[in-house]
């Protein structure tokens, strides 16, 4: 099995943010990423678990009078 890996500027478009906030992430160590020389590379498969960390689940909101009740 072959790991895909992505610089910077890839990394951003998957997640289709802005290479500023990977870059921020790789500084504040928020996401794990490989150091090759002067080079930063970062696995598809932790790209895809930290989008996965963030997640949200929905909640059913209940009405009653007009007004959501937990």
């Amino acid at each position: 099995m072959k790991t895909q890996y992505l610089n910077v500027k890839e990394a951003a478009a998957y997640l289709g943010t802005t290479e500023r906030f990977i870059r921020r992430l790789i500084a504040e160590r928020r996401i794990a990423f490989h150091k090759l020389g002067a080079h930063v590379r970062l696995a598809l498969g932790d790209l895809d678990a930290f989008a996965q960390a963030g997640r949200v689940e929905p909640v059913q909101v209940n009405w009653s009078a007009g007004r959501a009740v937990a």
